[in-house]
């Protein structure tokens, strides 16, 4: 099997890709979705039976044969940096619930996990003090995800036919 070839736009259309998928499945939940553009927010969707609204920062990653496991970043916590303060200042500006969402694929399929910034910290986040937060994307960790009733999963599978070049 061929590594994916990336374009030298693949990030930027990577992520658009990520948000319009989360954009789709909340949509097709009853959510009202808007894609926004803000420091540390990408989303702001809400729910009217629930009155819930949340802001979503989403992240999204292609990733090549042998590296499928590797972990997503999700914040920045260095100094001057920070991704975690930005988006609870973003969702208290707009007055959101804090949400994560990590769009992943690889040769073969995809997965897109959401969840709350609460459930994360309590149960997936690691020690306080690292320079940077990650979703784990070992068999461990999407066993846990997959047991946990907090984090909403999709898994797509890809099947192509005739697209070689």
């Amino acid at each position: 099997m061929t590594q994916i070839e990336k374009s030298s736009r693949h990030q930027h259309i990577i992520g658009k890709f990520g948000e319009y998928t989360l954009c789709n499945w909340l949509s097709r939940s009853g959510f009202e979705v808007a894609i926004v553009d803000h420091t540390g927010l990408d989303l702001v969707a809400f729910n009217p039976k629930t009155k819930k609204r949340l802001g979503i920062t989403v992240k999204s990653r292609t990733r090549n044969r042998g590296k499928e496991t590797t972990k997503v970043n999700i914040f920045s916590c260095r100094e001057g940096k920070n991704d975690r303060i930005r988006l609870t200042d973003a969702c208290s500006a707009f007055g959101c619930e804090p949400w994560i969402a990590v769009y992943v694929e690889t040769q073969q399929s995809a997965d897109l996990y959401l969840t709350s910034l609460e459930n994360y910290d309590s149960k997936y986040r690691g020690r306080a003090g690292h320079a940077i937060d990650g979703w784990g994307m070992s068999s461990k960790h999407r066993a846990l995800y997959e047991a946990d009733k907090e984090v909403k999963h999709i898994r797509g599978d890809f099947n192509q036919s005739g697209w070689g070049w």
